[in-house]
C-alpha cells in the first residue's frame, strides 16, 4: 500500500475544521477509494461503561471509530456525532485510527488499581475490519490485554480474525478468552446490500470452522434479524443449520435495534430498496429503537425449536479437554447482545 512517506496537508480530503484531539495526519489512499483514515494518538485505550448499560462487562476496547464495514443498520453510527461527522456517509467513510492504542493500554493496565476486569472488543466498531489489515493493532491489544492477566472477549465479522488465531490460542492459555462471529444474512445479494463492506456469509462461517479448529470455543450471533427480510423460518432453519454445520456450540438470535442515527440511515435505505415494508416497520417500532414486545416475543417463540433443533441453544462450559479455558457465560462479552442488542 502506498503510505508511506504521506504527510498531513491541509487539502487531503479531510473533513473542513474536525478536530480531533491527538490528531497526526490524515491519510487518503487508493486501495481504500473515498476513505479518509484520521490517524491519533489516544491518551486512554480502556473505555468504562456506565453500570446503567446492565450488560456483563465495565470494560472495552475501541481501536477504531468509524466502521468500512458500512452496514445500514450499525447502531455505533449515532457515536460518529460525538466527533461533528454525520452517522451516514462519514460514519462509513471517515475513520479514526488509534494508533498507539496497545502502548497505551499496556500502561493501564500495568496500573495497581487495575483490577483484571473483562475487556470487551467490538462492541462499538468492529476491530477486524479492513483497515485492520494494514494497521495490525489488534495483536498488540491481545498481546497486553492476556500479558496482564485480564479477560477478554471479541465480538466481529471480520475475517482478519483468522490472522491472530495463533496469538488467541496462546492468551487462551493464560486467561478466558470469548469469540463470537456475527452472520445474520444467508441470502447474498441482501447481505451485500445491508453490509456492503463485509465477508459474505459463506466466508464467516469458515472463519467459524477456522476458530474451532483451532481449539477454541466460538459463539455466533445472528444479530439483527430483520422483519420480513430475514425472521422467516426458512431463512433461519437454512442459516442456523449452516452455523452448526460449521462447528459453533451456541447461537443468540436478536432482532433490529434502531437507534437514533441508525434509524434514519437504515429507513432510508428500506425507502429505496423495499418501499413496500415501511408501514410494517412503521407499526413493529412505533418511532421507537426497539420492536414491539408482541413481535419480541413472536420472534422468541419461532426461533426456541429451531436452535434446539440444530443444537445451539448451549451454554458454554468453563473448561475443555484441551485445557483451554472458556469464558463464564454470565461473563462472555457475546452475553451482552441480550440486553444491548446488534452491537455492529
Amino acid at each position: 500500500m502506498r503510505w508511506d512517506g504521506q504527510k498531513p496537508a491541509v487539502d487531503d480530503g479531510a473533513l473542513p475544521g474536525l478536530g480531533l484531539p491527538g490528531l497526526v495526519r490524515t491519510v487518503r489512499t487508493p486501495e481504500f477509494a473515498g476513505v479518509t483514515f484520521h490517524e491519533v494518538h489516544a491518551r486512554t485505550a480502556l473505555s468504562q461503561v456506565p453500570a446503567a448499560s446492565q450488560v456483563p462487562f465495565r470494560w472495552s476496547v475501541n481501536p477504531m471509530r468509524g466502521c468500512l464495514h458500512r452496514c445500514v443498520y450499525c447502531f455505533a453510527r449515532g457515536t460518529h456525532r460525538y466527533l461533528d461527522l454525520d452517522a451516514g456517509e462519514d460514519f462509513d467513510t471517515q475513520i479514526v485510527v488509534k494508533t498507539n492504542v496497545a502502548d497505551v493500554l499496556r500502561a493501564e493496565l500495568a496500573r495497581p488499581s487495575w483490577g483484571r476486569e473483562h475487556v470487551a472488543l467490538g462492541t462499538n466498531t468492529d476491530p477486524y475490519q479492513r483497515a485492520e489489515g494494514r494497521y495490525a493493532l489488534m495483536p498488540g491489544v491481545i498481546g497486553a490485554l492476556a500479558g496482564s492477566g485480564t479477560p477478554l472477549s471479541i465480538l466481529t465479522k471480520g475475517t482478519l480474525l483468522r490472522r491472530d488465531l495463533s496469538l488467541l490460542v496462546d492468551a487462551a492459555r493464560e486467561v478466558p478468552v470469548s469469540l463470537a462471529v456475527s452472520v445474520a444474512v444467508l441470502e447474498e445479494d441482501l447481505q451485500q446490500t445491508l453490509e456492503p463492506g463485509t465477508p459474505t456469509a459463506r466466508v464467516r462461517l469458515g472463519l467459524v470452522r477456522a476458530i474451532r479448529e483451532a481449539g477454541l470455543p466460538v459463539h455466533v450471533m445472528v444479530a439483527p434479524v430483520l422483519p420480513w427480510l430475514t425472521d422467516s423460518t426458512d431463512h433461519l432453519d437454512r442459516l442456523l443449520a449452516a452455523i452448526a454445520d460449521a462447528g459453533a456450540q451456541r447461537a443468540t438470535i436478536l432482532p433490529l435495534h434502531l437507534r437514533p442515527g441508525a434509524r434514519e440511515w437504515f429507513l432510508a435505505w428500506l425507502e429505496r430498496e423495499r418501499p413496500d415494508l415501511l408501514a410494517g416497520y412503521a407499526r413493529v417500532y412505533r418511532g421507537g429503537s426497539y420492536p414491539h414486545r408482541s413481535y419480541r416475543d413472536w420472534l422468541s417463540a419461532r426461533v426456541r425449536p429451531i436452535l434446539a433443533r440444530h443444537g445451539l441453544d448451549r451454554r458454554a462450559p468453563e473448561a475443555s479437554a484441551a485445557g483451554v479455558r472458556w469464558q463464564r457465560a454470565e461473563h462472555s462479552h457475546p452475553a451482552t447482545v441480550e440486553v444491548q442488542p446488534t452491537l455492529f
